[in-house]
C-alpha cells in the first residue's frame, strides 16, 4: 500500500460538481485532492450534457437543410445524401476527449492531485480526527456500473470530504438495461447505426433530447410519458406548444400511457402501454428501447456500512432539505459533505457546481450567498429548445399568488420569421401586486440562451416594467422577451 497522505479536502467525484468545487478550495489556498474512477468531467462531460449537444447540434444541421434549404436557395435530395454515422457518433466523442483533457490542465494549473479510482470512505477517524478515503484501482467500465473493483490501492486523508458522484440512469424494474435492445442514455449516445425504429420511456429532457436527435435522422420515434402531457415539470403551454410542435416534425406519442412489459423479439422488442384512463392496451414494435425516467444517486460502495450513512430515496441526506439556501450541504457523516444530484433533484448540473462553491466556501468560514433555489434556470436542447426559471402558472395557483401573464408568439417576430424558426411562444409570469417576475417559459430558437434575462431580472427582484424599459436590439430573438414583458401589461406590439 502506497504512503498515506493528508489533504485539506478530498473531492470525490470529477463531474461538473466534484471538479468546480476542487477548484474553488485550491483558489482559497486549500491542498486538495480528487478522486474519479473515470474520466474527469464525469457523466457531464462524457455521457451527458456536451456530447448529447454535439449530436443535437449535428441534427439541427442535418434537418435544417432539408427543411428550409429550397427557400433559401439551395435544395438538398434526401436520396442522394450521404450520412456518415459513425462520424456524427465519433465527433459527439471527440469534443467529450478535448473538454476532458481541459479539466486535467485546470488541475494541473491549481495543483489539485487526481486518484483515478474508487473511492470509499473508511469508517473510524486518525488520530488528529481526519476522514480516511480507500481509493482503489477500477475497471473504466465501473463508470457505467459494469466493472469490478480490484485490490486495494491506496488511503489518504483529509479534514474534510466532498462527496459529488452524481447520478445513475433509473431502469424499469421488470425490464433491466441489456445494453442492446433496452438501452440507457449512454447507449443511446453511440448506437453504433441508427436503428430503424425506438421506443423512448419518459419525455423529460433526456427523453426528448434523444427523441429529436433520432427523428431527426430518419428513426421512427414513439415516445410514452406516464403524464397527460409532454415534458411534464415545463409550464403547460409550453407543454402544449412542444407537443404541436414535435408531433409536426414526426415524433408520435403516447401519453397518460403506463408501460407494462418490455419482451424482446428477434426484431428488437415489442413494449406493451396501458392508457391509464380507458385500460386499453397497445403493443409497440421497436429496434431499440430507450428508457429515460429519471436518475437515482450513485453511491453504491462509496461508505463503509458501519458509518450509519443517512439516506432517503435513492439520494444522500444533507442539511440542504431544511436550510435551502442556508445549507452547508453536511451528511450524517462528521466531515462529510455532499452536493449534486447524488442528494437528490434538481439533477442538474449548474446546480451541482454552485453546490459545489457554497458548500466549499462554508465549510472553509468563507461568506457565501448560497444557492437560490427557487431562480434555477432548466432547459432542453432539441430543436426547438425549451427554457424556463421560476413559478409555473400551476403553481402560483396551487400558492395562491394572484399574477398575470404575458404570452407572445414567435410566428410574428422579425428575427424569428428571419431565420425560418418561426414555432413557438415566450411566456412571463408576473406579481399583480408589484409586478415582480415570477416565471418565464420560453420554446423557440435560442431559448436556452434566452431564459437568462429572466433569471437575472428575477435575481435583482427586478419588475415587468424593468424588462420593458430595456432596450433590446433589432433584429434580435431576445426581442421577444420585451414583447412578452409588454404583454403582460396589455401592451403587445408585434402580436
Amino acid at each position: 500500500m502506497a504512503e498515506t497522505k493528508h489533504f485539506d479536502l478530498i473531492v470525490i467525484g470529477g463531474g461538473p460538481g466534484g471538479y468546480v468545487g476542487a477548484i474553488r478550495a485550491a483558489q482559497m489556498g486549500k491542498k486538495v485532492a480528487c478522486v474519479e474512477r473515470a474520466k474527469l468531467g464525469g457523466v457531464c462531460l462524457n455521457w451527458g450534457c456536451i456530447p448529447t449537444k454535439a449530436l443535437l447540434h449535428a441534427a439541427s444541421v442535418y434537418v435544417e437543410a432539408f427543411r428550409h434549404g429550397a427557400e433559401m436557395g439551395f435544395e438538398v435530395d434526401p436520396k442522394n445524401v450521404k450520412l456518415d454515422w459513425s462520424k456524427v457518433i465519433g465527433r459527439s466523442r471527440n469534443v467529450a476527449g478535448t473538454l476532458n483533457s481541459g479539466i486535467a490542465f485546470l488541475f494541473k494549473k491549481n495543483k489539485i492531485e487526481h486518484f483515478q479510482g474508487h473511492a470509499k470512505v473508511l469508517a473510524g477517524k486518525t488520530a488528529a480526527g481526519s476522514c480516511k478515503v480507500q481509493v482503489s484501482k477500477a475497471d473504466e467500465d465501473y463508470y457505467k456500473g459494469t466493472g469490478a473493483v480490484s485490490k486495494d490501492d491506496v488511503v489518504i486523508t483529509a479534514d474534510k470530504v466532498l462527496i459529488a458522484t452524481g447520478a445513475a440512469p433509473r431502469e424499469l424494474p421488470f425490464a433491466p438495461k441489456d445494453g442492446k435492445t433496452i438501452i440507457s442514455s449512454y447507449e443511446a449516445m453511440v448506437l453504433p447505426e441508427r436503428p430503424k425504429s425506438m421506443v423512448i420511456v419518459g419525455s423529460g429532457a433526456i427523453g426528448m433530447e434523444f427523441a429529436y436527435f433520432y427523428n431527426a435522422f430518419g428513426t421512427k420515434v414513439t415516445v410514452v410519458e406516464m403524464q397527460d402531457r409532454i415534458m411534464p415539470v415545463e409550464d403547460e403551454d409550453i407543454s402544449k406548444e412542444a407537443q404541436k410542435i414535435f408531433s409536426k416534425q414526426g415524433i408520435e406519442f403516447r401519453l397518460g400511457c403506463m408501460t407494462k412489459a418490455i419482451e424482446k423479439t428477434a426484431g428488437g422488442a415489442k413494449v406493451t402501454v396501458e392508457d391509464q384512463a380507458t385500460k386499453k392496451s397497445e403493443a409497440i414494435e421497436a429496434e431499440k428501447v430507450l428508457v429515460a425516467i429519471g436518475v437515482a444517486g450513485r453511491f453504491d460502495g462509496l461508505f463503509d456500512a458501519s458509518l450509519g450513512l443517512k439516506t432517503d430515496k435513492g439520494h444522500i441526506v444533507t442539511d440542504y432539505m431544511e436550510k435551502k439556501d442556508k445549507a452547508t450541504y453536511a451528511t450524517s457523516v462528521p466531515g462529510v459533505y455532499a452536493i449534486g444530484d447524488v442528494i437528490g433533484p434538481p439533477w442538474l448540473a449548474h446546480v451541482s457546481s454552485e453546490e459545489a462553491v457554497v458548500a466549499v466556501e462554508r465549510m472553509f468560514g468563507h461568506a457565501s450567498t448560497g444557492v437560490h433555489y427557487d431562480s434555477i434556470p432548466g432547459a432542453t436542447y432539441c430543436n426547438p429548445q425549451v427554457a424556463s426559471v421560476g413559478m409555473t402558472e400551476r403553481q402560483c395557483k396551487e400558492k395562491g399568488i394572484e399574477y398575470r401573464v404575458g404570452k407572445y408568439g414567435l410566428k410574428s417576430h422579425g428575427k424569428a420569421i428571419a431565420d425560418g424558426a418561426a414555432e413557438g411562444l415566450v411566456k412571463i409570469i408576473v406579481s399583480k401586486k408589484y409586478g415582480e417576475i415570477l416565471g418565464g417559459h420560453i420554446i423557440g430558437q435560442n431559448a436556452s440562451e434566452l431564459i437568462h434575462e429572466v433569471c437575472v431580472a428575477k435575481a435583482l427582484e427586478g419588475t415587468v416594467d424593468d424588462l420593458i424599459a430595456t432596450m433590446h436590439a433589432h433584429p434580435t430573438m431576445a426581442e421577444s422577451m420585451h414583447e412578452a414583458a409588454l404583454a403582460a401589461e396589455g401592451r403587445l406590439i408585434h402580436g
